[in-house]
């Protein structure tokens, strides 16, 4: 299979640019005083820092985006998957491709792997809430046990009417400061960036879960492994190869 060229998306080109730049810091940024701020402030704080429009501080932003990356940052690879934590594909992906794809092409420094959020609250009402629980985690440098959680739990929660009291077991599980997430929900700043990221996405044409952006193809649906595997390897062979 092919990937449909992502054709006529410039915020999303100006976005992967931005991403690649985050994911070279984004080490650091993970390891920060920032982020221990933030967990450890406990209640004098509601939240992120917001700048004087009332947006959320960019050093936040960009701080829950280098969260949501697996994979070294000089990965010659850039893999972004667009992904609605109630979609039962997008389990689907989760449960039979992405480990392969850790084993095979993160870990062993081949890919750079980014989840971005598009909860589709239509099709999918409890998807808000759980994109926003992840993201509250991942202020907590927590997203990925989060994302595995729910996932895993997913057939418990999508169902229930108000799943926010299942969230805050998953929390437990993943061993989050339940305080500063509290407060995380209280201050609706990763609301916000979810709401804006959504945004850039549709205007982007991706409208469906999961989707990938890879290297500025596009490959939407769970595909197995034997449709990521030639694709992986001819633009890492590409990227890899010295030039003659």
């Amino acid at each position: 299979m092919a990937l449909a060229p992502l054709s006529g998306n410039r915020d999303m080109v100006i976005a992967s640019r931005r991403a690649t730049a985050i994911m070279a810091a984004s080490v650091l940024l993970v390891g920060t005083v920032l982020l221990s701020a933030f967990v450890a402030s406990g209640g004098d704080s509601v939240g992120p820092p917001r700048d004087d429009t009332g947006r959320p501080a960019q050093d936040t932003a960009d701080l829950l985006l280098s969260a949501r990356m697996k994979g070294a940052d000089d990965a010659p690879v850039t893999v972004l998957e667009v992904s609605d934590f109630q979609c039962p594909y997008c389990r689907d992906f989760w449960q039979d491709v992405l480990p392969v794809l850790e084993r095979d092409y993160i870990d062993t420094g081949k890919i750079r792997f980014v989840f971005l959020n598009l909860p589709l609250p239509t099709a999918h009402p409890n998807a808000p809430a759980a994109h926003e629980f992840a993201m509250c985690a991942a202020m907590q440098d927590r997203f990925w046990p989060v994302h595995d959680l729910l996932f895993e739990h997913q057939a418990s929660w999508a169902r229930l009417d108000d799943p926010s009291s299942y969230f805050y077991r998953l929390a437990g599980l993943a061993g989050l400061d339940l305080t500063a997430l509290q407060a995380c929900f209280a201050a609706g700043t990763v609301r916000q960036l979810i709401q804006e990221e959504v945004q850039l996405n549709v205007r982007s044409g991706l409208r469906s879960t999961p989707s990938f952006v890879i290297e500025g193809g596009l490959l939407i649906g769970a595909q197995p492994i034997e449709v990521w595997r030639p694709i992986l390897d001819s633009l890492v062979s590409v990227r890899t190869t010295p030039d003659t």
